[in-house]
């Protein structure tokens, strides 16, 4: 998962967020608008989620700013907008705010304990409700961005996915709103910044924030009926729907399963790095409710009765085990009173002391799991991994321990340069590092590490290797420089608390909760000045090795709590999978008689008729909404100077930063040669990961995390409206404090300009990691990989990009990794002309946002900057023109669902931009496409993006068990928008959900960045309230007009499918020549 409202993303880089594949109105890992099964918390080691982690909110492993390289694709959808603009009324400071006694006592509610949080300038109170038991932390501050969650302890004995199921489930219609979906009203309607739920292995959460107070208190409503009187519970559709049903159209077809979360998980098991994380979490604890998948296994899912899930919902979801949050600058009586109205209606319950986490018994001795995946031919079956799993403690630690282990975590795993990650990647045994390294978001912490893209005979030389290494950092300690970059760094990101599009509430949410929800203090893990003062001063009295060599032998080195999980590739896995559900299916089948058979197809269209069947107006109307009067007429103004500094033009945004200088430096990538475009991604990574004449790359990635809060380097690619060619720059960013910004623009020129392209082992790493990124993200978002594919055959800054993080990026990468040992010079050379070609000051554009006195104080520095650079470029400017061929492609990987895409540029039928477009297309994804390809299809998303950039609209959909059939729905959305019958109150709420994604909330530095985007493409405020405008006005007529334009999809779209053998083999059988079939795993 995936959440930002400006980026495509073809990413040479894992994503902040990748584990939050969630129920969200944010994109699905690149673009959609659907909900789902979250884990924040791995199930297992192999992947982690920054914005959770207790102590780093953005590690610089993970951070926008951080040294690694990324390319990415400009997106059309609501980039030319502006960020949020909802006035909230002036608020009094967060120490006044206050709830008295009297007050919580007519609402029913105590104070247990109250306290200011100078970390996030807070007041928070904790109340406990006295008739339930329910526990409330009420956090008041000037933050307009208000968050609200409701969380549930929901341990699973199984892995039939009850609680993912229920999750999905609850959300279709309340006692209050009965009506379908009204998650999916919503996202129609509402204003939202976030709105979504996350399934962890031992527990369930309901989030949702919002910057209008009156729209906040909806989704509140909306999220309270639904957790405590769903309709799901007496509604078996509900449960066939979104967990498994049995499916059969005629009673002479096979039968199939279908269900929401059934494919989802499908998806999930289809992902080596997802096996091996469920394989190692299990095996790590098999006494608890750890040891089993509480999203589900897919052979295990269709042994779920109803009346299995009904029991469950009755006896976790009550407010006596409930923990319930609210932060933000609205009125902290009226949540009290909001929350008694639901509480108020139970009586105290057993569910607290039932849901409780029993802690895993440490092992006496070490175990070792083999698993398989599913692989494809050639080498890819020659990929082992290997992972090496410890349970650190048998209760929880102190907060003392906790911070120093994951500071210890981030000088062995943090950087490029941190000596654990360093020594297994250099070893060249392995392609890319798994395990998540500390994880502390369970119950007990673990610590992880290993490497995929091994050979079979290697695998005991990375174990030697990580024992070894852990063994030498025992006795050898960490270099003084090393603790300083990783102090800096970790104090820098908490400090800034840039938690990017992600509410900074949630992200304190989830970081109390991980305590709170095992009963331990709420307050504790907001608060980190005082015990990270406490570690910097025994740092400095008794020296890093005192510290952290003492815990890596406790915890690691002397702890028999190891697994060791070995991942063998099985080519034959995937279709054995596939076996064995047809053959549960045939006997299920031969068992029935044929009144059953009959009286199956029957419930299979009953089904399908009420899932196709809209909401009545009346039902429609039970889900409060906003009216347009709500909405501001204007986008917000981002201050913008432009202005000239020695020649090379310079953005300054005047913000409040709290004191930290963000800078862009953007060099126009046209005069680079086509050939050497396959290229930059790894140019990129070199700039950051190889060392200069003085320095080697350790000491650089020392120096950037010492002195600054991260610096990247990727390019950035977009088609131009009503231009040929597109506009493509390389772009890099940087943060620090203001008055380190001299140290910042340094190594920015460092960098760039002294960096020596003559590592040639270090390169052939770099290959190796991307190649293993390009083929876990086929597996794991395969829609991005169609999506991209598309536009390369549709236009040339899709060609660009998919050179760059496509299919063909993934062939040049393979192609490379041969090459690298016979033509290195040749190779060197190319990065070099690529240095020469791009850095020049004629080509150059500053961008930097920090408030008036800061960007004022650095003009200077900015000024000597750009003195240092080349004038001129030695090359001259070059047009590319190329795009791929236009047939339809079917990618064929190794998987057990489909991502199946298509797309056409409706500019090319003379369609005219209007505002109107982005209703209609998000109306589009959250009405036919939703209902037809998800709710009815099974898929776990489905859903469209217009490009406005190029003219691209496309339609994608993610983990489909469908191939054909969807691309069927697809072709019948002109149709469908002919045929719309709308009221006035629907086009509102479907104008103003558009407001909210156009108005998505930015903190400073991404208000900076989306006004140089804006910048490079042209898009001026003129243009951005005409669009609003357009918006505002949008009508029914609207709506039948565009199908004309959409027609082209169906008439002369490309496809493009990421799918198993077996669907496109059956495809191929249907419509046969339909495909040009490409092996690519």
């Amino acid at each position: 998962m995936e959440r930002t409202i400006l980026l495509r993303s073809l990413s040479c880089s894992p994503l902040a967020c990748s584990r939050l594949f969630s129920r969200s109105a944010h994109r699905l890992p690149a673009h959609s608008f659907s909900r789902s099964h979250s884990r924040p918390i791995p199930r297992g080691p192999c992947r982690r989620s920054p914005h959770l982690r207790r102590w780093r909110l953005l590690p610089v492993a993970s951070s926008p700013y951080s040294s690694s390289s990324s390319c990415v694709r400009f997106s059309g959808r609501y980039s030319s907008l502006s960020a949020r603009a909802v006035a909230t009324p002036t608020q009094p400071s967060p120490e006044t705010f206050g709830v008295s006694d009297g007050v919580a006592e007519k609402y029913g509610f105590e104070k247990v304990s109250e306290e200011f949080i100078k970390e996030c300038k807070s007041k928070a109170t904790l109340f406990r409700h006295k008739k339930t038991g329910a526990e409330i932390m009420s956090v008041s501050n000037e933050d307009e961005n208000k968050v609200f969650g409701i969380v549930f302890r929901t341990p699973p004995k199984d892995s039939t996915g009850i609680p993912h199921i229920l999750e999905h489930s609850v959300l279709c219609g309340s006692r209050k709103y009965p009506l379908k979906e009204p998650f999916v009203e919503l996202l129609k309607g509402s204003l939202h910044t976030f709105l979504n739920a996350f399934t962890y292995p031992d527990r369930t959460c309901y989030p949702v924030a919002s910057t209008n107070t009156k729209d906040f208190y909806n989704l509140v409503d909306v999220y309270l009926d639904a957790v405590f009187f769903p309709k799901c519970v007496e509604d078996i559709q509900t449960f066939q729907q979104e967990g498994w049903h049995y499916e059969l159209d005629n009673p002479s077809e096979e039968i199939s399963y279908k269900g929401v979360v059934f494919n989802e998980m499908k998806g999930v098991y289809s992902q080596p790095d997802s096996i091996l994380g469920r394989a190692s979490q299990q095996a790590l604890f098999p006494d608890n409710t750890y040891g089993v998948d509480s999203g589900g296994d897919p052979q295990v899912i269709p042994k779920l009765t109803f009346e299995e899930f009904q029991e469950f919902h009755q006896k976790y979801y009550h407010p006596s085990n409930a923990r319930i949050w609210f932060y933000g600058d609205d009125d902290p009586n009226e949540r009290l009173r909001i929350l008694n109205e639901y509480l108020d209606q139970f009586d105290a319950n057993s569910a607290a002391n039932d849901s409780k986490v029993e802690p895993q018994k440490l092992f006496s001795k070490p175990v070792r799991v083999v698993e398989k995946y599913p692989a494809g031919e050639g080498n890819d079956a020659k990929k082992h991994m290997v992972c090496l799993n410890w349970l650190l403690s048998e209760k929880p630690l102190d907060l003392e321990t906790e911070l120093s282990l994951g500071f210890l975590d981030h000088l062995m795993l943090g950087f490029p340069a941190s000596p654990l990650r360093k020594i297994l990647l250099e070893s060249g045994l392995g392609d890319a590092i798994v395990g998540g390294g500390i994880e502390d978001e369970l119950l007990q912490p673990q610590f992880s590490i290993g490497l995929k893209g091994v050979s079979e005979d290697d695998i005991p030389k990375v174990e030697e290797l990580i024992m070894n290494t852990l063994k030498k950092l025992a006795e050898e300690g960490f270099d003084t420089d090393a603790v300083e970059a990783s102090m800096n760094t970790i104090e820098f990101s908490l400090r800034e608390n840039n938690t990017g599009s992600f509410p900074r509430g949630l992200s304190l949410m989830l970081r109390s909760i991980g305590k709170w929800i095992y009963d331990m203090n709420p307050f504790e893990p907001l608060k980190y000045e005082e015990p990270l003062m406490a570690l910097k001063k025994r740092i400095a009295k008794e020296g890093s090795k005192a510290v952290f060599s003492p815990l890596i032998e406790k915890f690691i080195l002397n702890n028999p709590h190891l697994v060791t999980v070995e991942m063998q590739p099985d080519t034959e896995k995937a279709a054995q999978d596939e076996a064995f559900e047809k053959e549960i299916l045939e006997k299920v089948k031969a068992s029935m008689t044929e009144e059953d058979l009959a009286e199956l197809a029957r419930a299979t269209m009953e089904l399908r008729l009420k899932q196709e069947t809209p909401d009545p107006p009346e039902a429609l109307k039970a889900v409060p909404s906003l009216s347009l009067s709500d909405i501001p007429k204007e986008p917000i103004h981002v201050p913008t100077e432009v202005g000239d500094i020695d020649g090379v033009k310079v953005l300054q945004h005047d913000l409040f930063t709290n004191d930290v200088l963000y800078t862009e430096v953007a060099f126009d990538m046209s005069p680079l040669k086509q050939e050497l475009l396959q290229f930059v991604p790894l140019f990129c990574q070199s700039l950051l990961e190889m060392g200069t004449k003085d320095l080697s790359f350790v000491q650089l990635n020392q120096l950037i995390g010492r002195k600054t809060g991260g610096i990247s380097v990727y390019p950035f690619t977009s088609s131009v409206r009503g231009k040929e060619d597109p506009c493509s720059h390389l772009i890099v960013r940087g943060k620090s404090m203001a008055g380190r910004a001299d140290d910042l623009f340094n190594l920015v020129n460092i960098i760039l300009q002294e960096v020596q392209f003559t590592d040639q082992q270090r390169f052939k790493q770099f290959v190796s990691q991307s190649k293993a990124r390009m083929e876990n993200r086929l597996r794991g978002s395969g829609h991005g990989i169609a999506a991209a594919r598309m536009d390369a055959k549709l236009n040339v800054a899709g060609w660009i990009s998919e050179q760059m993080g496509g299919i063909s990026y993934l062939e040049f990468l393979r192609s490379l990794e041969e090459r690298v040992d016979q033509d290195w010079d040749e190779i060197s050379s190319s990065l070099e002309e690529i240095r020469k070609s791009l850095l020049s000051k004629s080509s150059c554009l500053i961008n930097m946002t920090a408030d008036g006195q800061n960007l004022r104080n650095s003009e200077k520095l900015v000024s000597k900057f750009l003195d240092s650079l080349p004038r001129n470029s030695n090359a001259a400017s070059t047009s590319w023109r190329a795009r791929l061929s236009p047939e339809n492609e079917a990618i064929v990987i190794p998987t057990q669902v489909n991502y199946v895409g298509k797309a056409a540029n409706i500019y090319e039928t003379g369609y005219q931009l209007d505002g109107s477009a982005y209703v209609i297309s998000k109306y589009i994804s959250n009405t036919w496409l939703w209902d037809r390809v998800r709710v009815s299809g099974g898929a776990y998303g489905g859903f469209c993006d217009f490009d406005t950039h190029s003219g691209v609209f496309s339609f994608l959909s993610y983990r489909d068990p469908n191939l054909l059939k969807t691309l069927d729905i697809y072709d019948a959305t002109a149709d469908f928008l002919r045929e719309l019958e709308m009221d006035d109150d629907t086009l509102t709420k479907a104008i103003i959900g558009t407001i909210g994604d156009v108005d998505s909330y930015q903190l400073p530095d991404a208000k900076g960045y989306s006004s140089l985007l804006r910048h490079l493409l042209g898009i001026t405020d003129e243009e951005r309230q005409k669009r609003r405008e357009e918006i505002l006005s949008t009508s029914v007529k609207d709506f039948k007009e565009f199908a004309d334009a959409i027609e082209a999809v169906r008439n002369k779209g490309v496809s493009v499918t990421v799918a198993s053998p077996d669907d496109v083999e059956a495809a191929h059988r249907e419509r046969s020549g339909h495909f040009q079939v490409k092996k690519v795993l």
